[in-house]
């Protein structure tokens, strides 16, 4: 018994033929299910399906699991840029994939009254601070992406 190359030569333990994979393999914990919209002209009312995509167990590489994921969310604007120490300013942030943002912070107090109007507009009330400036934190489900700099106390 025992491991041989191609040519018939045994391979010690020291020398095996092998590599660190690059993409990680991780297993899938619970049931994933994707949904789809019904096709066009398929005759089906208007809606989606959901399919099992992954079961529980399942190994699949990192990367097919971040492919399933949007890219991260933008902030393009914050308006108006700037309002009072006391907070309560109604603030329109416009960026992309906005739709899942969770939380907004302006530095590092949370933003209250948080509506998402679209994947491409949210609007925040801003909490109390201190006068200059503070970065702007959407914790969308993609990660957080920041604003530096975005909103000014006065």
């Amino acid at each position: 018994m025992g491991l041989y190359r191609a040519n018939g030569t045994r391979i010690m333990k020291s020398a095996f033929p092998s590599a660190a994979v690059p993409d990680a393999p991780m297993r899938i914990t619970e049931d994933v299910y994707e949904t789809k919209a019904y096709g066009p002209g398929d005759g089906r009312p208007e809606g989606s399906r959901r399919h099992l995509l992954y079961q529980a167990g399942t190994v699949v590489p990192q990367s097919e699991i971040d492919r399933l994921f949007a890219p991260a969310a933008t902030i393009a604007s914050v308006s108006p840029a700037t309002g009072t120490a006391a907070g309560g300013t109604l603030v329109t942030i416009k960026g992309t994939r906005l739709d899942g943002v969770s939380a907004v912070n302006f530095g590092a107090k949370p933003g209250t009254e948080l509506t998402v109007v679209s994947a491409t507009e949210l609007r925040v009330k801003t909490p109390s601070g201190t006068a200059g400036a503070v970065d702007v934190v959407a914790a969308a489900d993609s990660g957080n992406v920041t604003k530096t700099g975005g909103f000014t106390y006065s």
